[in-house]
């Protein structure tokens, strides 16, 4: 009984980071944004213990940040943070295409361009958090294509950080990132082209981070449809 209690308990902070994080990637959950225990406890029928835990380890992964006597918010990042998560994702980010070049089969890379082609799709709909969150999967189907789980656990996390930066900066409207240059890295990489696709991934890393600017925060919304639950 004990095993299968603790096997409910780790599905429900599962679940309880998941709604945070996939609000964070599609931009529902803007940076500053609270995120208060009660309200929580009660949307996911916890403890406040289980909220805790989940909000630490969220905390841990710099998704939120946990403010003394404040409770918890989206996390912020800084101008100086911004520079080091730019520069860390483009070294990741060259490593994982050259590899990703060496080792992707046919079947790999139809299953990008199906993915591209939703990306495509999102993006005449209009649909910004669709969009953003098929933005962000593709670069992380990339690293799991590159077979290095170390290189694929690092970019999950600077993918969710630059979707906070993305959120506070990015011009309403505006794609994370732009579908054409998504399908030149994939055409390089189908080519065998490796030094070609780093070097336009660089490019379109570049470009995401020079075109970033400060827009006011969105209208209040209740917390369970930030995440997505309302």
């Amino acid at each position: 009984m004990e095993d299968s209690a603790e096997g409910d308990s780790a599905d429900v902070e599962a679940r309880i980071y998941r709604a945070v994080f996939e609000s964070v990637m599609s931009q529902r959950l803007k940076p500053g944004t609270k995120l208060p225990e009660a309200p929580l406890c009660e949307l996911f029928k916890v403890s406040r213990s289980v909220v805790r835990k989940v909000l630490q380890k969220l905390a841990h992964d710099h998704i939120v940040q946990l403010r003394p006597n404040r409770g918890a918010i989206v996390a912020v990042p800084t101008r100086e943070e911004t520079r080091q998560i730019f520069e860390a994702r483009r070294a990741l980010e060259a490593a994982i295409v050259r590899l990703v070049t060496e080792r992707a089969t046919a079947r790999d890379l139809k299953g990008l361009r199906e993915q591209l082609r939703a990306e495509h799709e999102a993006m005449h709909r209009f649909d910004q958090p669709a969009w953003a969150r098929l933005a962000s999967a593709y670069h992380l189907r990339l690293a799991e294509l590159s077979g290095n789980p170390i290189l694929q656990r690092y970019l999950a996390e600077i993918v969710s950080r630059c979707s906070l930066i993305v959120a506070v900066h990015q011009p309403p409207g505006n794609a994370a990132c732009e579908h054409d240059e998504h399908e030149r890295i994939v055409d390089c990489i189908a080519k065998g082209d490796a030094e070609g696709a780093v070097k336009l991934m660089d490019q379109h890393l570049r470009e995401l981070e020079e075109h970033l600017m400060l827009v006011s925060p969105g209208d209040e919304k209740s917390l369970a449809k930030l995440l997505g639950l309302g």
